[in-house]
């Protein structure tokens, strides 16, 4: 059986002993990268500082069976906190005080907040202009013919806009409760970019955009995945380059099979999608993937955006064990990269 200092170096958590003479009996290594040192023989006092803990430490030593506080400390600028879990060792009397980082349960509520806010936001909007139009036409509109079908045009436009918004909501929702499922169609990545090409014909054409399309000529671009989800994939990445590419411009498609991908230790088909429009600044490139973040707002809404595109193929791509990459320079448009591992021969 292993001795109590043994399984107290093998939490992964920053974990203490404190001893019935209120001095630090043992540490383990995480618990040294905390306090940036060893803390071994000093007075529990004199190493953290902070009243609410040690009045919890004299409460376990003096009989409490196990109890909870709180433990801040600054890193770097950046305050974190720690749930400091203390229970009694019947064995020596001494206190073990594991510490538990909140700040990936805090972040969550936080992003869960954005979130919750970031959807208000954006169905507001389009809510505030159809009650706006809808009290005009019931009064000095009435009968106005004319604007009475100006108003029912745009009403209908904000009307789509929500219902894209909802859709894309839908959408992400399915892909992030689908993370930990391994798709399991044998899906021809060429076979999908033919009839999303299809699909956009008309996008093509409002924008006078050239579709050209580069086939994986050496073998099929066979991959292990979600038809469907991949399909979204090319269609997402398609859509946007139609829409910020150059009116008139060219978007290519191509596929490329790879021997070798290091990060599958196997070999890969990649797909890229590239528009010849103004291009992305650099310091956008790493947010691109975020829920709502757009680099334009004022033209991603005008173009029928939701500000979600891009965060779904990110998690369809995380679902697939792929990568995505952006490049992107101001003036030379931008390529948007997914490498996926190639289905297995035979």
């Amino acid at each position: 059986m292993p001795t109590s200092s043994e399984v107290l170096h093998a939490l992964p958590l920053p974990a203490l002993v404190v001893g019935g003479d209120r001095r630090i009996a043992d540490q383990n290594g995480a618990a040294s990268d905390l306090f940036r040192g060893d803390l071994t023989g000093r007075h529990l006092a004199t190493a953290i500082r902070q009243p609410a803990l040690l009045d919890a430490v004299e409460a376990v030593i003096e009989g409490t069976t196990s109890t909870t506080a709180r433990y801040l400390v600054t890193t770097h600028g950046r305050e974190q906190i720690f749930d400091v879990h203390m229970a009694a060792l019947e064995s020596d009397h001494s206190v073990l005080m594991a510490f538990v980082d909140t700040a990936p349960q805090e972040e969550a509520g936080q992003m869960r907040s954005d979130f919750v806010a970031n959807v208000s936001h954006e169905l507001r909007t389009p809510l505030t202009a159809l009650t706006g139009f809808i009290e005009t036409l019931r009064g000095p509109a009435r009968d106005d013919a004319a604007a009475r079908a100006r108003f029912l045009d745009i009403m209908a436009e904000e009307a789509g806009r929500m219902n894209r918004l909802v859709t894309d909501l839908l959408s992400l929702s399915r892909v992030e409760d689908m993370a930990r499922m391994r798709p399991t169609d044998l899906v021809d990545l060429d076979q999908v970019i033919a009839m999303v090409a299809t699909t956009l014909g008309p996008a093509t054409a409002d924008r006078q955009v050239e579709l050209v399309i580069q086939p994986c000529d050496e073998q099929p671009a066979l991959v292990t995945g979600d038809r469907d989800q991949l399909t979204q994939v090319v269609t997402n990445l398609t859509e946007n380059a139609i829409k910020y590419g150059r009116e008139g411009g060219n978007v290519r498609i191509t596929t490329r099979a790879l021997e070798q991908v290091p990060a599958f230790k196997g070999p890969g088909v990649e797909v890229s999608v590239e528009d010849d429009g103004d291009g992305i600044d650099p310091k956008h490139l790493g947010r691109l993937t975020e829920r709502f973040y757009r680099v334009d707002t004022h033209r991603s809404r005008e173009m029928g955006g939701t500000g979600l595109g891009l965060a779904i193929v990110k998690h369809i791509v995380n679902r697939h064990r792929g990568r995505l990459r952006i490049d992107s320079a101001m003036g030379q448009g931008s390529t948007f990269t997914v490498t996926l591992p190639a289905a297995a021969a035979g």
